[in-house]
């Protein structure tokens, strides 16, 4: 178990049909990898639209300052360190969701790494990671969500995946396997859910965002050089999120692919 006790600032921003989507009401948020990229600009949207956020990542420094600004423009939103390869804390996190406001309306498994590199560099530990945190991650939140989404009859998960849950690339082989198994993931609760939880897959193409800086690999972070000159704002996907989050509860957005207009890929 490597959280720790909740931490949290609050805010009054009010729950209206002008804040919080179309259906008219403010939800309660998670997001998991909510220190960077998409997962802060995320949390920023969700704020700006109202919704009451916990705000999960390992850089806990990180979600401090986040959660002080969001909270200093009249956000509800609270954040507490989480691992997502633990899965005792991914309960815990949840649970300290619904003990501070109630329940949980949203999970957006954002959390990720992309250490790419060739299959015949043997980087064996990278491979690790990114099944851990990739694909037992996103595991791992559904497991703690479903279950009380099911028992209130509602809910909606929204999965973060990449364009690489639809194609395969060089020196992403791993990378892009952990993202068609999230997919995959992602279309099985779907059809599993008798139209109580709603279900989202949300596949950006290249964007801004740290992953690319784990890359350690010299040949994969070369290439990606190129990518990051048309790389689309976090925003962008946060946007896409916001839609999703947004829409009445009889209607489900199952996939969402953004990409730059000036990347094939």
């Amino acid at each position: 178990m490597t959280g720790t006790a909740t931490t949290a600032a609050t805010g009054t921003a009010p729950a209206t049909a002008a804040t919080a989507g179309t259906d008219g009401a403010a939800k309660v948020v998670v997001i998991t990898g909510a220190s960077s990229g998409i997962g802060a600009a995320t949390a920023r949207r969700l704020a700006a639209d109202g919704h009451r956020l916990l705000l999960g990542a390992r850089r806990t420094g990180r979600l401090a300052a986040l959660t002080e600004e969001l909270t200093a423009r009249g956000a509800t939103a609270a954040f507490r360190r989480l691992d997502v390869t633990d899965a005792a804390d991914v309960r815990a996190f949840i649970g300290a969701a619904r003990e501070r406001y109630g329940r949980v309306d949203v999970l957006v498994n954002n959390a990720g790494v992309m250490p790419l590199a060739p299959l015949d560099a043997l980087r064996t530990d990278e491979w690790d990671r990114m099944i851990d945190v990739n694909v037992r991650g996103v595991l791992h939140g559904i497991a703690a969500a479903l279950p009380a989404m099911r028992a209130r009859g509602g809910g909606h998960i929204v999965n973060i995946a990449s364009v690489g849950a639809y194609e395969v690339s060089p020196t992403a082989a791993v990378y892009c396997a952990t993202k068609f198994a999230v997919r995959a993931i992602s279309e099985g609760l779907r059809q599993e859910s008798p139209g109580d939880i709603r279900v989202t897959l949300v596949s950006p193409g290249v964007t801004e965002s740290e992953l690319a800086d784990g890359i350690e690999d010299p040949v994969a972070r070369e290439a990606m050089k190129a990518y990051r000159a048309v790389a689309l704002p976090a925003s962008a996907i946060a946007d896409a999120i916001a839609y999703a989050v947004s829409q009445p509860a009889g209607v489900d957005v199952n996939e969402i692919v953004v990409r730059p207009a000036a990347s094939a890929q």
